[in-house]
């Protein structure tokens, strides 16, 4: 794919070292748009200066939701700057355009462009330990049309955001509301796929949440409401009795990268892993007989999340008196160990830019 570059006139001032981050806030020098026509397929690839869109009212994503995005990060380690595992990104992509009939990137080319456009903005990367480039690529249906149907023309775009450490003061175990309300997806739906709609869909009970004191969102099934299914951005794990349980896929969970990784590093050391449907009622059966030793949450953004407490209906759990648990401590700095080069990584999954 040729992948035409036209560098800013305007640089931007970049944060200085050890200055806030924070998270999708800040942005880069450059991004990158691709466009597609029905007949002509994905052309015109390019990097551009980071600007605003010019898009009708019209535009169809905007009454439709026919879109999709994704979510990696590229790290500077001391041997340069690399993503990791960029391909599972491109295939996920693929399987959340089909989903929303999107037309499909080729992998390879969608990995170009991640790469193409973290190299023309590779100053922008980080140096701080934790800190990382948040990379989201998306693509947009772009028809001026007010019919409910696939869009014959879309954008592909990736933008970048130097983002700081999650977890400022160390890992911090949350709290995660257990909802028993509201329903995100349903085996059929759009569970598995990375849209917008599935967030959407989240914010009423996230905010109910919040305003309980917890911080995130622990979904049920659609149909019995009572099996585990997700975080509203993380995968969920739970350590019961030495054993190491994550709900199976099943068509309504996202298919996380982290998640994968995760289920593969414990089976590399000989921990038990089952991909399966676990209840609240286990949890809670597990909980009484003390052995539901840790529970943590698997996401781009946090790595891994560890949960202190957890809330269903009047039941409040405590995980390890809210402490961090062994396990979930020594996923984190492995992970992050071979995101940033200070460990081996003997499963290929860095990726230099």
């Amino acid at each position: 794919m040729e992948i035409k570059i036209e560098k800013t006139k305007n640089p931007k001032v970049k944060p200085k070292k050890g200055e806030p981050l924070g998270f999708g806030r800040i942005f880069t020098d450059h991004m990158f748009i691709m466009n597609y026509t029905t007949g002509k397929g994905w052309h015109d690839a390019r990097i551009v200066p980071f600007q605003n869109l010019e898009l009708s009212p019209a535009c169809m994503v905007f009454h439709y939701g026919q879109e999709m995005f994704e979510g990696l990060k590229a790290y500077r380690g001391k041997d340069g700057v690399f993503l990791f595992r960029p391909d599972m990104n491109a295939k996920r992509a693929n399987i959340s355009n089909r989903r929303l009939v999107i037309p499909e990137i080729p992998q390879e080319d969608f990995v170009q462009a991640v790469k193409a456009v973290v190299k023309v903005d590779e100053d922008w990367v980080p140096t701080e330990p934790g800190t990382s480039l948040y990379i989201r690529p998306f693509i947009i249906a772009a028809d001026s049309f007010l019919g409910v149907a696939p869009s014959k023309t879309y954008l592909f775009m990736i933008i970048l955001s130097p983002s700081g450490a999650y977890y400022e003061d160390g890992l911090a175990p949350v709290g995660i509301w257990i909802e028993d309300e509201y329903v995100r997806a349903v085996k059929g739906g759009m569970g598995y796929a990375k849209t917008g709609g599935n967030y959407a869909a989240s914010l009423i009970a996230q905010d109910k949440a919040h305003s309980e004191g917890f911080s995130q969102v622990l979904w049920l099934d659609g149909v019995e409401r009572k099996y585990i299914e997700e975080v509203g951005a993380m995968n969920i794990f739970f350590k019961i009795n030495n054993k190491v349980i994550t709900p199976m896929l099943n068509g309504s969970i996202l298919p996380g990268i982290t998640r994968d990784s995760v289920i593969a590093l414990c089976k590399d050391r000989g921990i038990t892993v089952e991909e399966r449907k676990i209840s609240v009622d286990e949890l809670l059966a597990a909980q009484k007989e003390g052995t539901l030793e840790e529970v943590f949450g698997t996401g781009t953004a946090a790595v891994i999340s560890p949960v202190g407490k957890l809330r269903f209906a009047d039941d409040v759990m405590t995980i390890k008196n809210s402490s961090i648990g062994e396990l979930s401590q020594r996923l984190y700095d492995t992970l992050t160990g071979i995101q940033t080069g200070a460990l081996e990584d003997k499963f290929g999954w860095r990726v230099r830019v």
